[in-house]
Protein backbone atom coordinates (compact mmCIF):
# COMPACT_ATOMS: atom_id res chain seq x y z
CA UNK A 1 0.00 0.00 0.00
CA UNK A 2 1.74 3.38 -0.94
CA UNK A 3 1.53 6.01 1.76
CA UNK A 4 1.22 9.85 1.68
CA UNK A 5 4.86 10.96 1.14
CA UNK A 6 6.06 7.38 -0.67
CA UNK A 7 7.62 8.91 -3.76
CA UNK A 8 8.96 5.35 -5.71
CA UNK A 9 12.14 5.37 -5.10
CA UNK A 10 14.69 5.29 -8.05
CA UNK A 11 16.38 1.76 -10.16
CA UNK A 12 19.65 1.73 -11.17
CA UNK A 13 21.95 4.54 -10.61
CA UNK A 14 24.47 4.70 -13.47
CA UNK A 15 24.62 4.28 -17.22
CA UNK A 16 23.59 0.80 -17.36
CA UNK A 17 20.24 1.49 -17.79
CA UNK A 18 18.46 -0.48 -20.58
CA UNK A 19 15.03 1.62 -22.24
CA UNK A 20 12.93 -1.53 -21.10
CA UNK A 21 14.22 -1.57 -17.55
CA UNK A 22 13.58 2.24 -17.08
CA UNK A 23 10.21 2.41 -19.03
CA UNK A 24 9.04 -1.19 -16.86
CA UNK A 25 10.72 0.18 -13.84
CA UNK A 26 10.91 3.99 -13.06
CA UNK A 27 8.16 5.20 -15.11
CA UNK A 28 5.57 2.42 -14.51
CA UNK A 29 6.09 3.22 -11.15
CA UNK A 30 5.75 6.54 -11.44
CA UNK A 31 2.46 6.12 -13.30
CA UNK A 32 1.37 3.67 -11.04
CA UNK A 33 1.99 6.32 -8.32
CA UNK A 34 0.38 9.10 -9.51
CA UNK A 35 -2.50 7.56 -10.37
CA UNK A 36 -3.03 6.03 -6.38
CA UNK A 37 -2.33 9.47 -4.92
CA UNK A 38 -4.85 11.28 -8.38
CA UNK A 39 -7.28 8.50 -6.92
CA UNK A 40 -6.91 9.18 -3.36
CA UNK A 41 -7.28 13.22 -3.55
CA UNK A 42 -10.32 13.08 -6.01
CA UNK A 43 -12.12 10.71 -3.49
CA UNK A 44 -11.25 13.36 -0.41
CA UNK A 45 -12.01 16.23 -2.29
CA UNK A 46 -15.44 14.47 -3.13
CA UNK A 47 -15.97 13.50 0.25
CA UNK A 48 -15.54 17.28 1.41
CA UNK A 49 -17.40 18.86 -1.25
CA UNK A 50 -20.32 16.43 -0.27
CA UNK A 51 -20.15 17.05 3.36
CA UNK A 52 -19.93 21.17 2.49
CA UNK A 53 -22.79 20.95 0.35
CA UNK A 54 -25.09 18.80 2.28
CA UNK A 55 -24.31 20.19 6.16
CA UNK A 56 -24.82 23.61 4.59
CA UNK A 57 -28.54 22.57 2.95
CA UNK A 58 -29.37 20.69 6.36
CA UNK A 59 -28.27 23.62 8.71
CA UNK A 60 -31.51 25.67 7.60
CA UNK A 61 -33.64 22.82 7.93
CA UNK A 62 -32.41 22.36 11.59
CA UNK A 63 -32.31 26.08 12.51
CA UNK A 64 -36.21 25.95 11.41
CA UNK A 65 -37.17 23.27 13.94
CA UNK A 66 -38.60 23.67 16.70
CA UNK A 67 -37.30 20.66 18.23
CA UNK A 68 -35.21 20.64 20.97
CA UNK A 69 -32.65 18.75 19.34
CA UNK A 70 -32.65 21.02 16.50
CA UNK A 71 -30.41 23.89 17.38
CA UNK A 72 -27.59 21.49 18.69
CA UNK A 73 -27.97 19.49 15.60
CA UNK A 74 -27.60 22.39 13.84
CA UNK A 75 -24.46 23.93 15.66
CA UNK A 76 -22.79 21.02 15.32
CA UNK A 77 -23.51 20.64 11.59
CA UNK A 78 -21.97 24.49 11.11
CA UNK A 79 -19.16 22.84 12.88
CA UNK A 80 -18.49 19.74 10.46
CA UNK A 81 -19.48 22.10 7.85
CA UNK A 82 -16.92 24.35 8.53
CA UNK A 83 -13.99 22.45 9.40
CA UNK A 84 -14.69 20.31 6.10
CA UNK A 85 -14.28 23.95 4.17
CA UNK A 86 -11.16 24.38 6.53
CA UNK A 87 -9.68 20.97 5.98
CA UNK A 88 -10.43 21.22 1.82
CA UNK A 89 -8.51 24.67 1.90
CA UNK A 90 -5.62 23.64 3.80
CA UNK A 91 -4.72 20.48 2.07
CA UNK A 92 -6.13 21.04 -1.58
CA UNK A 93 -7.21 18.04 -2.43
CA UNK A 94 -8.44 19.14 -5.62
CA UNK A 95 -5.21 21.03 -6.63
CA UNK A 96 -3.33 18.07 -5.51
CA UNK A 97 -5.69 15.40 -7.61
CA UNK A 98 -5.24 17.08 -10.70
CA UNK A 99 -1.78 17.73 -10.56
CA UNK A 100 -1.26 14.27 -10.00
CA UNK A 101 -3.79 13.18 -12.73
CA UNK A 102 -2.36 15.13 -15.18
CA UNK A 103 1.00 13.84 -14.29
CA UNK A 104 -0.05 10.12 -14.69
CA UNK A 105 -1.90 11.03 -17.97
CA UNK A 106 1.19 13.06 -19.16
CA UNK A 107 3.82 9.88 -18.33
CA UNK A 108 0.96 7.45 -20.08
CA UNK A 109 1.28 9.71 -23.43
CA UNK A 110 5.26 9.53 -23.29
CA UNK A 111 5.26 5.65 -22.91
CA UNK A 112 2.64 5.44 -25.91
CA UNK A 113 4.67 8.00 -28.13
CA UNK A 114 8.20 6.82 -27.45
CA UNK A 115 6.88 2.51 -28.20
CA UNK A 116 5.58 3.46 -30.96
CA UNK A 117 8.19 6.14 -32.37
CA UNK A 118 6.01 8.89 -32.80
CA UNK A 119 5.78 12.82 -31.76
CA UNK A 120 9.09 13.91 -30.17
CA UNK A 121 10.62 10.19 -30.87
CA UNK A 122 10.05 10.06 -34.61
CA UNK A 123 13.25 9.59 -36.47
CA UNK A 124 15.71 9.26 -33.55
CA UNK A 125 17.95 6.86 -32.83
CA UNK A 126 16.90 4.23 -30.76
CA UNK A 127 19.16 5.94 -27.81
CA UNK A 128 18.67 9.16 -28.98
CA UNK A 129 14.62 8.30 -27.72
CA UNK A 130 16.08 6.89 -24.98
CA UNK A 131 17.80 10.10 -23.71
CA UNK A 132 14.69 12.05 -24.70
CA UNK A 133 12.29 9.88 -22.69
CA UNK A 134 14.19 10.17 -19.74
CA UNK A 135 14.45 14.40 -20.32
CA UNK A 136 10.91 14.52 -20.52
CA UNK A 137 9.74 11.85 -18.29
CA UNK A 138 12.55 13.45 -15.10
CA UNK A 139 11.24 16.65 -16.38
CA UNK A 140 7.84 16.50 -15.62
CA UNK A 141 7.57 14.37 -12.09
CA UNK A 142 10.07 17.48 -11.44
CA UNK A 143 7.74 19.79 -12.59
CA UNK A 144 5.31 18.04 -10.36
CA UNK A 145 6.79 18.20 -7.64
CA UNK A 146 7.39 22.35 -7.87
CA UNK A 147 3.63 22.24 -8.72
CA UNK A 148 2.86 20.45 -5.48
CA UNK A 149 5.28 22.37 -3.56
CA UNK A 150 3.16 25.42 -4.56
CA UNK A 151 -0.29 24.53 -3.93
CA UNK A 152 1.12 23.30 -0.65
CA UNK A 153 2.86 26.08 0.45
CA UNK A 154 1.44 29.51 -0.84
CA UNK A 155 -1.87 27.94 -2.52
CA UNK A 156 -0.73 29.06 -5.78
CA UNK A 157 0.93 32.36 -4.99
CA UNK A 158 4.67 31.51 -4.88
CA UNK A 159 5.45 32.57 -8.90
CA UNK A 160 3.48 35.44 -8.40
CA UNK A 161 5.58 36.58 -5.25
CA UNK A 162 8.81 35.40 -6.55
CA UNK A 163 8.47 37.46 -9.80
CA UNK A 164 9.17 40.94 -10.16
CA UNK A 165 6.17 42.74 -11.81
CA UNK A 166 7.83 44.44 -14.23
CA UNK A 167 9.46 41.24 -16.08
CA UNK A 168 7.32 39.98 -19.09
CA UNK A 169 6.51 36.33 -18.45
CA UNK A 170 5.93 35.13 -21.91
CA UNK A 171 8.59 33.34 -24.15
CA UNK A 172 10.30 29.92 -23.80
CA UNK A 173 11.59 29.37 -20.46
CA UNK A 174 8.63 31.16 -18.46
CA UNK A 175 7.02 28.58 -17.23
CA UNK A 176 10.91 27.12 -16.07
CA UNK A 177 10.38 26.93 -12.27
CA UNK A 178 8.22 26.74 -9.31
CA UNK A 179 4.63 27.20 -10.61
CA UNK A 180 5.15 26.38 -13.89
CA UNK A 181 2.64 23.33 -13.53
CA UNK A 182 2.81 20.00 -14.93
CA UNK A 183 4.27 19.03 -18.22
CA UNK A 184 6.93 18.99 -20.32
CA UNK A 185 7.94 22.12 -22.15
CA UNK A 186 6.35 24.80 -20.71
CA UNK A 187 3.46 26.84 -19.28
CA UNK A 188 3.10 30.13 -19.84
CA UNK A 189 3.09 31.78 -16.66
CA UNK A 190 2.77 30.53 -12.71
CA UNK A 191 0.25 27.80 -11.90
CA UNK A 192 -0.38 26.87 -15.15
CA UNK A 193 -0.84 23.18 -16.41
CA UNK A 194 0.86 22.26 -19.78
CA UNK A 195 -1.20 19.77 -20.23
CA UNK A 196 -5.50 18.39 -19.84
CA UNK A 197 -6.93 17.29 -16.78
CA UNK A 198 -8.71 14.11 -16.33
CA UNK A 199 -10.55 12.67 -13.60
Amino acid sequence: MVEVGDAPEVGSVGGDMTAQKYVEGRLAQYQEWYDVKATRMKAMHLRMRTVSVVGGALVPVFVNLDAAFARVAATVLSVVVVAAVSLESVYRYREQWKNYRSTEQLLGHERVYFETRVGPYRELSRREAFTVLVARVEKAIANENAATLNVMTLGGQVGADVQPSAQPRSGAGAGAGVGSGVGVGAGSGAGEVAVARVG
